[in-house]
């Protein structure tokens, strides 16, 4: 048995969460904040066996996409700060796949 971590946008949480429930995986959802932005994140603990790894990242996958993102970078030049905007890439996810030794429902 593995448990799998996905870390996606808070913009994606949604149709993730769709997908995988409609995949009739079972999902806890965790609200998760991170990253050099400190944008909303949405943190998925889905308990699954082996042979179904690959179909819950390719889920995970398909419902959330990266973008692009414009936001403001501060910086400091000649004695005074100014902010001028930066492009980032935001979105898509971060999966995270551990053995399991124990699993119980109680």
């Amino acid at each position: 048995m593995k448990l799998v971590l996905a870390i996606v946008s808070s913009d994606d949480s949604s149709a993730v969460s769709s997908a995988l429930t409609k995949e009739r995986f079972s999902v806890t959802k965790l609200a998760t904040t991170g990253g050099f932005l400190m944008s909303g994140n949405t943190t998925f603990l889905i308990g699954v066996e082996d042979e179904d790894v690959d179909r819950v990242i390719d889920t995970v996958g398909k419902h959330s996409k990266k973008r692009k993102q414009i936001v403001p970078s501060t910086t400091y030049g000649v004695g005074m700060y100014s902010s001028f905007p930066v492009e980032v890439t935001v979105g898509g996810g971060t999966i995270f796949v551990l053995n399991v030794d124990r699993f119980e429902k109680v």
